[in-house]
This record gives structure tokens, C-alpha cells and sequence, in this order.
């Protein structure tokens, strides 16, 4: 974390509180945007799952040719017709910003614009990590990051990558594996202790504060409003630790070490994230496909995915191709299945869910960023169309988030590079 900045006339430029010898840096105050909380609005849970498919899917066999709700099926949504009226498949959206490059797997839940400017290029917050700062308390896991490729979607609000778990069976302990009674008991002192050091510094910050101009004073006050939010948090993790983890009919799952099983690695994650949201342990999950060089184990693919998917019109490339994306899709409908057959007061979950599937390609062959897939399914909306966009001129990608932040009850009318909320999107009811 940054020392305080040169703005300070009586403080040196490495600053810093102590308390029961822990150092908490203080933030480099000009760069601090100010945050207030969302109101959110009551009602049944609602949740949300983000997936990435890195290197994109081919976009002659996903979207469709017509625009609505008459729109026929294309190769790979068929495999999806018993869930026709469960999603929506939307063409021509995009960051703007976001140029064509792998790097734009960056920006993909945040919209940062040019990642492929590694150099001063600073990430902003993650969908799902806006969400977890308005709703993450009400379960036991604020969110889950979820990655089969070493890498997550998920980035705090000062833009640090969230570290993703890599191995399904270390989340199923975590989710549902009791601890035993001593485990419990040094992580409810840690909890305690992490909030006392966060009380000494907040005192000694006050006693900072006369020295300091009326901009840094506002600037002190809201990063530690930031560390009362902390302190917040750990109330409710402290809370959570006494409470029993829910009970699942599921063994624990061996990890798949296999670095070029797609698949296999896919339905681990979908089939963890399903037991996840069925206990009500998370509302909050972002998923990270895989998108290796090597040659995945599927029937009738001799060349790597990466390889694959950069096929530059080799018919042969793209045939072994569709074979891997038809397998990805596949896992997809799997998922969509799960959720729809499990129900919640009423209502099934896929219902209370919204699964965003999408890529930061939009034409991996090329590195396009634009006109990315985007396969919107669940969470109370009528689906059951076609949406179409002007992929020279669309709207941001950003404004599909804002309609999902608001399904999830947050009253925000910005994220990222948003202009509004995405329209032709309804919801049910």
C-alpha cells in the first residue's frame, strides 16, 4: 500500500501508522476517488456469475442471422434450445477503449480502457467486486473468483488483481469443510485482533489531521471510512466463523491436474459454482475459462485451443475448432440445466441467477475486442431473443452491467464506461 504523497506540509513522506507491530500504509491521497455505499433495495436473493471464455468462441457458429424473437437458432445456441427462453444472445457490444490484444481480458469485468498499454495502464474494480462492496456481507463469501487458468476477472477498487482459486477441492473445504474447534477459535482471535489494530491506527490518524490541509483532512476521512467498512466486514466474517457450513449431498472433488483439460476443468468449476449458490454460500462468483496452447482431450482435435483459435480461415483449423467450442458449450447448457432443476421458494435458480457468458474477443483469429459474444441467461428478465447492436457504434458492454447491478438491487446508474443501463432488456413481473 502507498505512503502518504509529498501533499503533506508536516509529514514526511514515508508516514505510516503502527499498532501492535503492524504497519497499514496510508493511501496516496490525490489518487483517492470517493466511494459511498448503494442503497439496496430488499427483496429475494438475487445472484450473479460472470464467466470468461478467453480465447472467444467462433462468432459465424454463435450468433444468430435474424434479430428478435424469431431469430433461428445458430449451431451452437442449439445446443441450448431447451433454454431458448431462459437468455438472451446479444452481438455488437464492447469496452470502448479496450483495444484488440489478449490483454483485454484485463478490462473485462471492469472496462478500464487500454490494458494493451501495459505501460501506466492502472485497472479500476470488477463487476462482481462493485457488487460484493454492496451485498457480499449477507452471505458467508463475499464473492468467489474462480479461474482454470492461473489468472482471475476480479479487481478491488484500487485496482489489485483478487487472487482466484485454482483448485475446486481446496474451495469445497472452505465452502462446506468444517474446521476443527481450534482452527475456529485462533481464526475468531485473528478477527478480533485485525480489528483492534484497525481502531489504534484510525485513533492516531485524528491526531494527524491538524496538520494537515482541508482537502488531505477530506481525503484521510475517506480512506478511513474505507477501514471502518473493513472493520464492518470483519464483524459479520467474525459472526459467520460461529455458524455451522451448510451440508451438501456431494463429495469433495479431486482436482484436475490435466493443464489442457478444458472440459474437465470447466464442469469442476460449474458444478462447484452450483452447489455454492444452491446453500447460499456466495451470490457473487466470476469464472475464468481456460485458454491454453495445448492440445485439449477432445476427439478429433490434434492441435492446440490457442492455435486453433488464431486459425486465420483454415477450414481444417476451424472445424477442429467448432469440436472444442461445441464440447465448451455443452458444460454450458449443463450449468443452465442444474440451476433451472434447483429450486428456492418458488422459484428455480437459474430464475434468482444471471449467468453472464461472454469473452474479451470478439474474433480471437484477429484479437478483436468487438462485437463480443455475449450469452445473458437467468435472473428474471424475458429472454428469449436476439438483441442486435451496431458494432462500429454500439453501446458499452458496461451498460448490460449496470441493468445486472440494478437486478441484484443496487441503486447505481454507473460502472465503468456505462451511459445507462442496456436497453430492450426487461425484466419479469
Amino acid at each position: 500500500m502507498p505512503f502518504l504523497n509529498s501533499s503533506y506540509s508536516r509529514c514526511t513522506r514515508r508516514q505510516f501508522l503502527r499498532a501492535a507491530g503492524v504497519t497499514i500504509g496510508l493511501p496516496i491521497l490525490d489518487g483517492l476517488i470517493p466511494r459511498s455505499r448503494a442503497d439496496v433495495n430488499p427483496g429475494p436473493p438475487r445472484r450473479m456469475v460472470c464467466i470468461c471464455t478467453p480465447l472467444g468462441v467462433h462468432p459465424q457458429y454463435f450468433f444468430p442471422e435474424q434479430v428478435g424473437r424469431d431469430y433461428q437458432l445458430s449451431p451452437y445456441l442449439e445446443l441450448l434450445k431447451d433454454f431458448r427462453n431462459d437468455f438472451t444472445v446479444i452481438s455488437g457490444l464492447a469496452h470502448p477503449g479496450v483495444g484488440s490484444s489478449h490483454d483485454s481480458m484485463y478490462s473485462f469485468l471492469t472496462a478500464a480502457p487500454h490494458p494493451e498499454i501495459r505501460a501506466g495502464f492502472r485497472n479500476s474494480i470488477s463487476l462482481d467486486q462493485f457488487a460484493a462492496e454492496q451485498i457480499g456481507l449477507q452471505t458467508r463469501f463475499a464473492s468467489l473468483s474462480l479461474s482454470a487458468e492461473g489468472f482471475g476477472l476480479s479487481w478491488t477498487c484500487s485496482g489489485a488483481l483478487v487472487p482466484s482459486d485454482l483448485y475446486p477441492a481446496s474451495v469445497f473445504a472452505r465452502l462446506f469443510l468444517e474446521e476443527r474447534p481450534d482452527e475456529v477459535q485462533a481464526q475468531e482471535r485473528r478477527l478480533r485482533d485485525g480489528r483492534s489494530i484497525l481502531d489504534s491506527v484510525r485513533d492516531q490518524a485524528r491526531q494527524m489531521q491538524p496538520k494537515l490541509g482541508m482537502r488531505d483532512r477530506e481525503k484521510v476521512d475517506e480512506y478511513f471510512t474505507s477501514v471502518r467498512e473493513l472493520e464492518r466486514r470483519m464483524a459479520a466474517a467474525e459472526e459467520w466463523a460461529k455458524k455451522p457450513k451448510p451440508n451438501v449431498d456431494s463429495q469433495q472433488p479431486q482436482n484436475n491436474m490435466n493443464s489442457a483439460d478444458l472440459i474437465g476443468k470447466t464442469r469442476l468449476l460449474f458444478d462447484l459454482s452450483h452447489l455454492a449458490l444452491q446453500t447460499d454460500s456466495t451470490r457473487l462468483i466470476s469464472m475464468m475459462l481456460l485458454g491454453t496452447s495445448l492440445v485439449p482431450p477432445i476427439d478429433g482435435v490434434s492441435l492446440g485451443h490457442h492455435d486453433l483459435s488464431h486459425h486465420g480461415q483454415d477450414p481444417g483449423k476451424i472445424e477442429q475448432l467448432k469440436k472444442i467450442e461445441v464440447e465448451k458449450m455443452k458444460t454450458v447448457q449443463e450449468f443452465l440445466a442444474k440451476l433451472r432443476q434447483t429450486e428456492e421458494q418458488g422459484e428455480s435458480l437459474l430464475d434468482r441467477t444471471m449467468v453472464l457468458f461472454s469473452s474479451n474477443l470478439g474474433n480471437a483469429s484477429n484479437h478483436s475486442s468487438k462485437n463480443l459474444p455475449v450469452l445473458f441467461a437467468g435472473g428474471g428478465f424475458r429472454h428469449g431473443q436476439h438483441m442486435a447492436f451496431d458494432p462500429d457504434n454500439p453501446p458499452p458492454l458496461s451498460n448490460l452491467f449496470v441493468t445486472m447491478l440494478q437486478r441484484l438491487g443496487i441503486q447505481t446508474e454507473k460502472f465503468g464506461s456505462s451511459t445507462g443501463t442496456l436497453s430492450g432488456l426487461e425484466q419479469r413481473g
